[in-house]
């Protein structure tokens, strides 16, 4: 079959046509090949947003503004949306308008409520909120730190008046008294701190040397420091309780009258037997003394002893020399 110039002319025509609506739409964002849903969010305020804005789901573009209108009833703005996703968008899910950058234009980011399993139609409306941008939130971080600054200009104000009120010219006069006595301060303050500067810079050596000395002391102290650790000080202090405790019991049977020692310390009749028997060993050593013939007895011609008389009072020794304190009988 052939065809016509007029057929020809009209397929030209047409194909031309329907390139120009799909070049048209596709230069507004919207793929005739493509398969999109279509949802729509009510604001009170879309300032900054304007269609073909971008359409977020957790960072990712899936779709855009495609239409943007003022419901007459409500007066409230109705913002459509497009979106060429499969992914289960919920009837709780929320359109949040915000700002990305200083420069870029606002977006819309859905935020999707994965609890929610009632997947919202194509057509349904979807809850919308809006976040401060940057400018915004410091908008109104300012607001309250002007009132806050003018409050503060206010006292500043009433202070310096104030002021001008109490400095009159005795005030002024003693003021500038105060400052010249300030500045004569600190100029013998830097002069002290010169001479403070040149003691030290005479005795730098000496300085020095004590620095050193203190060094060795902390040195050795550390030492010492080191042997204490080393030392078993534990076993050493159990030990030494262990020790008192057998004083302690030493003591308690001394005073108890145990043993040897208790009984010397404690047993009367033993230490008047011991002081009798003391008091005869010293007048057995005074007899002898006095008449050592009586037992010792060297004699050629048989010389017979004198017979024994007890002292009638005991003599004394003071170092070598003999003072005598009584008489004896002979």
């Amino acid at each position: 079959m052939k065809l016509t110039r007029e057929i020809k002319t009209a397929i030209l025509v047409i194909s031309t046509i329907l390139l120009f609506i799909w070049g048209y739409s596709y230069l507004k964002g919207r793929d005739l090949l493509e398969k999109y849903r279509t949802f729509y969010v009510q604001y009170d305020n879309v300032e900054g947003l304007s269609p073909s804005a971008s359409v977020t789901i957790n960072g990712l573009i899936v779709g855009k503004v495609t239409k943007i209108s003022l419901d007459k009833n409500t007066g409230k703005l109705i913002v459509q949306l497009q979106l060429k996703t499969d992914f289960p968008i919920s009837k709780t899910s929320t359109a949040v308008i915000y700002k990305p950058g200083f420069i870029d234009g606002k977006q819309i980011a859905i935020h999707p409520n994965l609890a929610d399993k009632s997947e919202s139609a194509d057509g349904q409306f979807l809850v919308g909120t809006s976040e401060l941008d940057l400018t915004e939130a410091l908008k109104q971080q300012l607001v309250p730190l002007q009132s806050k600054f003018e409050k503060v200009m206010l006292n500043a104000d009433d202070l310096l008046t104030g002021i001008n009120n109490v400095l009159d010219n005795k005030g002024q006069q003693d003021l500038k008294t105060s400052l010249a006595e300030l500045s004569q301060t600190m100029e013998q303050f830097h002069k002290a701190s010169s001479s403070i500067n040149t003691i030290l810079e005479d005795n730098k050596g000496q300085i020095k040397g004590v620095v050193t000395n203190l060094n060795k002391v902390s040195s050795n102290f550390s030492k010492i420091s080191d042997s204490l650790n080393k030392a078993d000080l534990g076993k050493t202090v159990v030990n030494l309780q262990k020790t008192l405790e057998k004083v302690d019991k030493m003591m308690a049977n001394l005073q108890e009258g145990k043993g040897s020692m208790g009984k010397l310390i404690n047993d009367e009749a033993l230490y008047n037997n011991l002081e009798k028997t003391s008091k005869e060993l010293e007048l057995l050593l005074q007899d002898l003394r006095l008449n050592p013939t009586r037992y010792v007895n060297v004699s050629l011609f048989g010389k017979k002893n004198k017979p024994y008389v007890a002292p009638v009072q005991d003599s004394v020794y003071v170092g070598p020399a003999k003072v005598s304190a009584s008489k004896v009988k002979n």
